[in-house]
């Protein structure tokens, strides 16, 4: 499997905004429960500004968009109220956002290569402290993190991202 991880650029924003979109009509047909909705987040204009900042990530394979995710060292409002295992300074924090997973190329080991890419660019920019957030209602998202030995360290009761009544679930691991 040919597969690459870098940055985005404004070719690929088109095809990033599709996998916002098949996201959305997924969860709109039950077929996943993540939690987004449609008109509010994800959009075309998060991953604008993502790129816009720098750190929008695209997942290629055989040339083809399956992959996208946002890495910076923003820690969204809601994390000041964590718990946090581990009481890091914000320099030594790299937080992944808005990790998805093309659904017509689920379950072939692509969320695993973008977790592990995570870590190693987290390394590479001197953190080694990982946080991620997903919403409760994403019992798919929180199997995988665990997997991944990321522990939820709480569960914080927000407006996320412009929707409303989100019970935002806070996960954290700590790298070498």
């Amino acid at each position: 499997m040919n597969l690459t991880i870098r940055k985005a650029t404004l070719k690929d924003l088109d095809e990033v905004a599709v996998i916002y979109e098949k996201i959305h009509s997924a969860e709109e047909n039950g077929e996943v429960c993540i939690g987004w909705q449609r008109g509010v987040y994800p959009e075309r204009s998060t991953a604008l500004q993502a790129l816009q900042r720098g750190d929008l990530f695209v997942e290629e394979q055989e040339g083809r968009i399956v992959g996208t995710a946002i890495l910076n060292q923003i820690q969204v409002d809601i994390y000041k109220k964590a718990h946090w295992q581990y009481p890091a300074s914000e320099d030594q924090v790299m937080v992944m956002h808005t990790l998805v997973i093309h659904p017509e190329v689920k379950s072939q080991g692509l969320g695993q290569a973008f977790a592990r890419f995570y870590e190693e660019y987290a390394r590479q920019q001197g953190c080694s402290y990982l946080r991620i957030d997903t919403n409760e209602k994403n019992t798919r998202a929180r199997r995988f993190y665990q997997k991944l030995q990321y522990k939820e360290i709480d569960i914080l009761p927000c407006t996320f991202n412009g929707i409303q009544g989100v019970n935002l679930v806070l996960l954290e691991k700590k790298i070498d």
